[in-house]
C-alpha cells in the first residue's frame, strides 16, 4: 500500500551569520534575503505543488510559533513542532518523527531546511518524487540529497559516492566534514563527491529503528512522552527534551547506518550560508555592484550593498559592503564580511 507523503520543515536556527539582518528574535529563515518572498516561505511554496498543506510540519523553536504563524497562515496549529530548547538536528528529527507517526502512522517523510535557496523547482520536485518513490520500494533505507558542486566549497559537508554506478541512486560510501581549502578542490577535481544538502527523505518507522540503534538513550527519553493531544504532553516534553544529547543527524545516524544512498543532483542549490554569498544571487550592475534594495552609487565599484528601510549611497569607494538594518548600519572592507560573526560574538 502507498504510503502518505509528509514534509517536515527544520526551522529553529538562529541565523546569527546573516547579523546585523539576521537575529535571534527573527532568523534568516523569516527574512526575505533574495526575493520579495521570506526563506521559510519559498520553502513552503516549492512543495506546495507535491504536499497538501495538512502534510507539512515546521519543527521550529517556541520564540518563533508567532512568526511561523504569520508568515504561513494556512498551516494547522496542529503541525507546528515546537523544540523547548535548540537541540540539533537528531532530536529535532527523532521528537518529529514521534510527533508525526501519531497523525499520519506508516508514512514517508522528507526533512528540507527553511533557509536554502533553490534555482530551478522542477528538477527539485522531480528528485523529491524520485526519492519518495524509492523508499515506497525500499523501505529499509534512508536517501539523502548531494549537490554536484561547480567550485572547491570549505563551507559545506560532501559525500562520497562512485561515480562509476551510473544510476539515479546510489549508495553512499561516506560523509565527509568541511574541508580546508586544498581538500575541496581535491573533491571537485576527484568528481567522486557532492555537496551534502542537508536533506533526507525516508520511511518513518525505518528512521525510528535506526534513531532506536543508534541513539538509544536520547530514543528512551522521548518515548516517555504521553501521545500528542494529552494535555501533559507539553509540560513533559519541556521537562525532558533539555536532557536531550545534542547531536547531529549526520553524526547519529548517517554515519553509522549501513542503508544511506545520495541521488547526485544539480537543481540550482545554495544555502547562502554568509553576506558573501549574495553575490551569486543578485544581479551586478555595470560597475560589479551588487545591491539589495534602497542603494546606489556613483565612482564606486564591487561593492556589496543591502538596505530595506533606509537608502545607502556610496561614493567613491570601492570592494566595501554596508548592511543596513533597522538597528544599525554595518560597514566594512567587503574580504572582511565574514568578521561580522566573530564581532557579533565579541558585542553579544
Amino acid at each position: 500500500m502507498k504510503q502518505e507523503f509528509c514534509v517536515l520543515i527544520m526551522a529553529g536556527g538562529k541565523g546569527t551569520r546573516f547579523w546585523p539582518k539576521s537575529t535571534e528574535e527573527k532568523p534568516k529563515q523569516f527574512i526575505n534575503l533574495i526575493d520579495d518572498k521570506t526563506m521559510i516561505q519559498l520553502t513552503i511554496d516549492r512543495i506546495r505543488n507535491i504536499v497538501p498543506i495538512e502534510k507539512i510540519f515546521v519543527a521550529t523553536g517556541e520564540k518563533y510559533i508567532e512568526l511561523v504563524k504569520e508568515q504561513i497562515p494556512d498551516l494547522p496549529d496542529r503541525n507546528i513542532i515546537v523544540e523547548p530548547v535548540g537541540r540539533n538536528t537528531a532530536p529535532c528529527i527523532l521528537l518529529a518523527s514521534l510527533y508525526i507517526k501519531q497523525i499520519y502512522n506508516n508514512c514517508n517523510i522528507a526533512v528540507l531546511p527553511s533557509d536554502h535557496l533553490i534555482k530551478n523547482k522542477k528538477d527539485y520536485i522531480e528528485t523529491l518524487k524520485k526519492a519518495n518513490e524509492y523508499i515506497e520500494n525500499n523501505k529499509n533505507a534512508i536517501v539523502t540529497i548531494g549537490i554536484t558542486p561547480d567550485r572547491p566549497e570549505t563551507g559545506y559537508g560532501y559525500i562520497k559516492y562512485n561515480k562509476m554506478e551510473i544510476k539515479d541512486i546510489v549508495k553512499v560510501e561516506k560523509f565527509v566534514e568541511k574541508p580546508n581549502l586544498e581538500i575541496a578542490k581535491q573533491y571537485l577535481k576527484s568528481k567522486e563527491y557532492l555537496w551534502n544538502a542537508g536533506m533526507f527523505i525516508f520511511n518513518i518507522d525505518y528512521m525510528l529503528e535506526e534513531l532506536e540503534n543508534n541513539y538509544n538513550e536520547t530514543y528512551k527519553l522521548l518515548q516517555t512522552l504521553p501521545n500528542i493531544y494529552d494535555e501533559n504532553y507539553n509540560n513533559k516534553l519541556n521537562e525532558i527534551y533539555p536532557k536531550c544529547e545534542s547531536i547531529s543527524i549526520d553524526y547519529a545516524v548517517m554515519e553509522k547506518s549501513k542503508n544511506i544512498y545520495v541521488i547526485p543532483s544539480n537543481f540550482g542549490w545554495d544555502d547562502i550560508g554568509t553576506w558573501k554569498a549574495l553575490e551569486r544571487y543578485i544581479e551586478e550592475d555595470e560597475n560589479k555592484n551588487y545591491i539589495k534594495g534602497q542603494a546606489s552609487t556613483y565612482n564606486s565599484s564591487n561593492n556589496v550593498l543591502y538596505s530595506e528601510n533606509k537608502k545607502i549611497v556610496v561614493i567613491g569607494l570601492d570592494n566595501i559592503f554596508c548592511i543596513e538594518s533597522e538597528d544599525m548600519i554595518v560597514i566594512g572592507p567587503k574580504d572582511s564580511m565574514e568578521e561580522l560573526v566573530k564581532y557579533r560574538e565579541k558585542e553579544m
